[in-house]
């Protein structure tokens, strides 16, 4: 994965109305941090940060942030959002270390075309969308793609069943279905018209029930 590069300004001012002046200004605030690494409040251009994480990296776009000078290399981690537009706010750069793994959650992307569950009526529902990760900073995989073209009712793809690429290892139960394959839904007009006299028949009996009572009462007496 190849790194952008994002200037940072370092020495911003703190608070809700530093920040509203700040993002009004084009800038997004946010604050690098890391294992050995003082927390450093920064702002960066949201133009230039909104691009940086619409490659196809997206949100583990690998961003090699120059701050003063000094070069930090970062993803994003706890983006906020605003409540209404959804436009970024404030964004944290964590610190990685290009030779150590990091945890990461990838999107998932489910290719191929399950014919026999076409077939027989089935529906695929799919469990996981994003798949949580270890690997390398520059070995995270911008998405994984998942094939269903087995699929058949009663089956699914669990994650042990998927090949990751090198270097990457998934951070979630093996056993974990990405994809089902379920029976059909649609209950049939004869089945409905079944439940329908099932539940008359029961209706009638437990109406019939209390006269049934009332006669062997009143013959006893």
């Amino acid at each position: 994965m190849a790194e952008i590069t994002l200037v940072a300004e370092a020495g911003r001012e703190v608070g809700t109305r530093p920040a509203r002046r700040q993002r009004a200004s084009g800038r997004i605030p946010g604050v690098v941090y890391g294992e050995g690494v003082t927390p450093v409040a920064v702002t960066v251009a949201a133009r230039e940060l909104r691009a940086a994480l619409s490659t196809e990296a997206g949100l583990n776009a690998l961003l090699s942030l120059n701050v003063a000078g000094r070069r930090y290399l970062t993803l994003a981690r706890e983006l906020q959002r605003h409540p209404v537009r959804g436009t970024l706010i404030h964004v944290d750069f964590q610190v990685v270390n290009p030779d150590r793994e990091v945890t990461a959650d990838v999107p998932i992307t489910l290719t191929g075309e399950a014919i026999e569950l076409q077939r027989a009526d089935g529906v695929l529902e799919q469990m996981l969308f994003v798949m949580p990760v270890k690997a390398r900073p520059a070995d995270i995989p911008s998405h994984l793609e998942v094939d269903i073209s087995e699929l058949v009712i009663g089956a699914s793809v669990r994650v042990i069943d998927i090949t990751l690429p090198a270097g990457v290892t998934a951070d979630v139960d093996p056993e974990a279905a990405i994809a089902i394959g379920s029976a059909p839904r649609v209950v049939t007009a004869a089945e409905g018209e079944a439940g329908e006299v099932e539940a008359g028949e029961e209706g009638g009996a437990r109406e019939a029930a209390p006269e049934s009572a009332a006669e062997t009462s009143g013959g006893e007496s």
